[in-house]
């Protein structure tokens, strides 16, 4: 049992009222991707933690082989929602899952990524993001994705504002007019938007 448990497996017992009558491991496969993508959250600067119901054993030899930082095994629903609670009282945290079992913990991260092709109707409705195709390259192009649509909201802000401090100066001093007006503010607007159309020549 422990020699399974030593290679990832999850061992289970048949067992008699009086002998073992078999034992065997059972193993999910790991995604052919999976260390490349926990590569890329790392150079993203993302921290990588593994809940699963599996034994500690087998969680740490996963971990292992995909790079993943900490694992924790043996653990309920329950467990998972509690250790999830504790993390995101300190930071931020995203949660991915596809299953029932999971469905509390993403309820209570701050994200929440459920595997759509694969998971569970209810991991699905309870995840603010559902990856279709359930491939795990879209979690590092989601981070991408959402930090360069932040950086340009707040570049938009910043023009916004500059402009329209500018041309508010120029009125106190006595030299602002209509047509500064218009461009204040209609103009500012077709700044921003295109600015922001900038966006659909994102490729990550």
């Amino acid at each position: 049992m422990s020699e399974l448990a030593d290679h990832g497996y999850t061992p289970l017992i048949f067992a008699s009222s009086k002998k073992v009558l078999a034992y065997f491991g059972v193993a999910d496969n790991i995604k052919e991707n999976a260390p490349d993508v926990i590569g890329q959250l790392k150079d993203l600067g993302v921290k990588t933690i593994m809940l699963t119901g599996d034994n500690e054993k087998a969680a740490r030899q996963i971990a292992e082989k995909v790079g993943v930082d900490r694992a924790k095994g043996n653990l309920l629903p329950e467990d998972k929602q509690s250790l999830v609670d504790s993390i995101a009282k300190r930071e931020v945290i995203g949660m991915v899952g596809d299953g029932i079992n999971d469905a509390p913990a993403l309820a209570r991260a701050d994200i929440g990524f459920a595997m759509g092709a694969a998971g569970t109707d209810t991991a699905i409705e309870t995840a603010d993001v559902a990856l279709m195709d359930d491939d795990l390259r879209k979690l590092p192009e989601f981070i991408k994705l959402s930090k360069k649509t932040f950086q340009l909201l707040v570049e938009n802000i910043v023009i916004a504002l500059s402009i329209k401090l500018i041309f508010f100066v120029l009125t106190l001093a006595g030299i602002g007019t209509m047509w500064m007006a218009v461009f204040a503010d209609t103009g500012t607007c077709l700044i921003v938007v295109a600015n922001g159309l900038r966006m659909l020549r994102w490729r990550g």
